[in-house]
């Protein structure tokens, strides 16, 4: 088994759910009293979420890559970013260290694929809606179509995020703003949802939504658990 090293705390509350998810991943794969092998550094939130509505993304990347160097040197032989939009300076962090990062568009792209579907819509924050790294990827390499909200769905899906899921908070009036946001973009075609922010799972289900959804906390942590298991895929 490789040991997993977790770039979280952005937020904890997802990076928990990662944690979980993988440890009970290995568990069932490998039987008895199995856990994963994982070395996790945490951020304080705040400092990121700051950086991030300042535009700093050179600092944020300094900050990424920082943890997964600290990561490798403890041990870490494979790495995952705990968060959608972070993965804006995946690159850069892959650039700097020696062991792979599992990139967490690339294993949404593969999900999406194995599905058969050509059009999905992309809910998260604002910086991964809107920007093009996220988008352009799943276009790009997988020949997927993306859809994302209008500008002031965007808006009531980014505040939901920041003000309240990254706090715990989960309301069932933004359940619903968010499930008639996918109605919305199912009318203009989309045949299944990215819940492109690793909060959105703990507030949006499969049994929400009649169309396949992506939850990409689960199907992150689901391939760094295969990768770390296969004897030859690193």
């Amino acid at each position: 088994m490789k040991t997993i090293g977790l770039i979280g705390g952005m937020s904890w509350e997802s990076t928990l759910e990662y944690y979980r998810i993988i440890n009970e991943a290995v568990k069932e794969k490998l039987g008895g009293s199995h856990s994963a092998k994982c070395l996790i550094y945490s951020f304080d939130f705040a400092e990121i979420e700051k950086l991030q509505h300042i535009g700093d993304w050179n600092r944020l990347a300094a900050l990424m890559i920082d943890a997964a160097r600290r990561l490798e040197k403890c041990g870490a032989e494979l790495i995952i970013i705990c968060t959608n939009t972070m993965h804006k300076v995946a690159g850069q962090v892959q650039s700097n260290i020696n062991i792979p990062l599992i990139h967490i568009v690339d294993a949404v792209g593969e999900k999406i694929v194995e599905k058969k579907i050509g059009t999905v819509g992309l809910l998260g924050t604002r910086f991964t809606m809107e920007d093009p790294f996220y988008k352009d990827r799943l276009e790009e390499k997988f020949k997927i179509k993306v859809l994302i909200p209008n500008f002031e769905e965007r808006k009531i899906i980014h505040e939901i995020i920041y003000e309240e899921l990254v706090q715990g908070i989960l309301r069932k009036s933004s359940k619903e703003k968010f499930k008639e946001i996918i109605e919305n973009l199912k009318e203009k075609g989309i045949e299944g949802v990215i819940l492109g922010c690793t909060e959105i799972p703990l507030l949006i289900k499969q049994s929400d939504i009649d169309i396949p959804v992506f939850d990409t906390t689960r199907i992150h942590a689901l391939k760094a658990v295969e990768l770390a298991l296969k004897e030859s895929s690193l």
